[in-house]
């Protein structure tokens, strides 16, 4: 009976772990790597026939992104989760499949110009919609008989629609041992989900610390805050951008949007549009008015049982074809435009902040982390200039943010999470976080609170028998999937005309004083740009 690291192990993103018992190989999690974070994500480490199971926690693409990859290379076992993730799963794998299928196309365009080989997608289209070949689900609180001698239970986890922690009871050679996946615990009072549910009881557990070194801004009111935001920007005649993620942010950010239109709390417009611009967007929409039985919070399900739509509120409106989209940005009457991609880094929120960013009257306005070398973080940290579509882009809107936001837990409610269980755990393998914070987290759990706990790396096994590390993988790099990059021909060229510059400034010595402080402006205002 042995648990394998193969992902989120000291950092954030592509989860993936699997339990080895009575001969049977279950993942639980089969993530992309993302970001920073991001590997050779076109290889997995073991074989993909040889996997039996898979559990998903919910549906996020770093928990998931690499399952049609698994069944694209020989996976024929039973993949379980909740109802809801399974819904949010399909359309959200069909969207990541697209976007590989049209990053691979890209790069063979340049390919084939330079004569260098093509490249595949990782997985097309064909390949996610293949996962629901294999999909069954459950619901919370059901136990279901895996296998031999292996039990699986769920409860909400409260991050996301249809997200589960996962308790499994795993028996081998007579012996008995509880493993809680905490999945991505989520924060308490968000609209729409509930909050988190807790176990009470297990051997080991493995855990998530994103948000495992600090706690979350206290907020007063998100509605009033957003309906002020919505209120000056659109009465000085402005539009309000908001890049969201598509599944689940989205959705908040309607049901915040309908209570103001409720309570009539923009007083300048009082009948504004929004429009929701992503496609993937308009489909997670349509599962989250479906049937929620079992998953929404106490005032989500009063507004149903009462007849009151969710997301229903007068002119809204869900864009889809890239005509509707360009069009957004040839009206000039203000508006609310909630796109993808929450990060700005790619979808149609490009587009929208090149035709915004320049016009004082607008505000942009972030709901979510934004990640360090991402447009939105340049944004965010109050870039004057970017660049966009090959044009310089001005910022002179508004740039401002809803502080506390999150779907994770912060510090103090992973604790609490923990603190739930009686006795302590025999272990507390702590994952999903960047290095620096897993390891911070793991030693307060030890030092304050007096947990076992680690932090391993990936690659690293444990014997869940005998209480003891199979195999304890060293603390190394991972290879990022670039590799050593050779000098390009545009740096060459860069390099040569600042040889030139170089020379031409040594030769203007004795020429007069103001053509050699208009040429130091110059060249500062390059520089100044270039920094942004």
């Amino acid at each position: 009976m042995k648990l394998h690291f193969f992902g989120a192990d000291q950092c954030v993103t592509g989860s993936c772990h699997c339990l080895e018992v009575n001969g049977k190989r279950i993942l639980i999690d089969c993530g992309l790597q993302q970001g920073r974070d991001e590997v050779d994500n076109s290889s997995l480490p073991f074989h993909a026939g040889n996997i039996d199971y898979v559990l998903v926690t919910h549906a996020h693409i770093d928990h998931t992104g690499r399952i049609p990859m698994l069944v694209k290379q020989g996976f024929r076992g039973r993949i379980l989760t909740t109802r809801l993730t399974a819904q949010l799963m399909d359309i959200m794998l069909q969207d990541s499949a697209h976007i590989q299928e049209s990053d691979a196309e890209y790069k063979n365009r340049k390919n084939l110009r330079a004569g260098r080989p093509v490249v595949e997608p990782l997985y097309t289209v064909e390949d996610a919609l293949q996962v629901k070949e294999f999909i069954t689900t459950c619901e919370y609180g059901e136990t279901v008989d895996l296998c031999e001698g292996v039990q699986v239970e769920c409860i909400d986890a409260g991050h996301l629609l249809g997200s589960a922690s996962m308790k499994l009871t795993v028996t081998e050679n007579g012996e008995t041992r509880t493993i809680v996946f905490s999945g991505d615990i989520g924060n308490v009072d968000q609209p729409i989900i509930r909050d988190p549910q807790f176990f009470h009881q297990a051997d080991f557990v493995v855990m998530e610390s994103t948000y495992g070194n600090r706690n979350h801004t206290e907020v007063w009111s998100y509605t009033d805050e957003l309906a002020q935001i919505i209120d000056e920007t659109l009465g000085n005649g402005g539009n309000v951008v908001i890049p969201s993620f598509a599944v689940g942010r989205t959705q908040e950010l309607l049901y915040f949007i309908r209570q103001i239109k409720d309570e009539n709390l923009v007083k300048s417009v009082p009948n504004f549009n929004v429009y929701v611009d992503s496609p993937l967007s308009k489909a997670a929409t349509t599962i989250f008015c479906g049937d929620l039985r079992g998953y929404l919070d106490e005032a989500a399900l009063e507004l149903v049982q009462d007849g009151t739509h969710m997301f229903n509120f007068t002119n809204l409106r869900m864009t889809e074809t890239v005509d509707e989209s360009k069009n957004l940005n040839l009206d000039p009457s203000p508006k609310v435009i909630i796109s993808a991609s929450g990060m700005c880094d790619a979808g149609r929120i490009r587009h929208h902040l090149k035709h915004n960013l320049w016009r004082r009257e607008n505000t942009i306005l972030f709901v979510g982390y934004q990640a360090k070398n991402t447009l939105g973080r340049a944004l965010f940290d109050g870039a004057k200039r970017v660049r966009l579509f090959g044009e310089d882009i001005q910022v002179n809107a508004h740039i401002k943010s809803l502080a506390g936001i999150s779907g994770h837990a912060d510090v103090d409610g992973l604790i609490r999470w923990l603190q739930y269980f009686s006795p302590k755990p025999r272990l507390v393998f702590v994952q999903h976080g960047e290095a620096q914070v897993c390891e911070q987290f793991a030693e307060r759990l030890r030092t304050q609170l007096h947990y076992a706990a680690e932090a391993p790396y990936s690659g690293s096994s444990y014997d869940l028998l005998n209480g003891a590390w199979a195999h304890l993988h060293p603390p190394v790099l991972v290879p990022v999937r670039r590799g050593k990059q050779k000098p390009s021909p545009a740096m060459a060229r860069l390099k040569a005309a600042l040889q030139r510059l170089t020379d031409l400034v040594e030769k203007s010595q004795g020429r007069a004083n103001k053509d050699l402080a208009r040429l130091a402006d110059r060249i500062q205002e390059l520089c100044d740009k270039w920094e942004k």
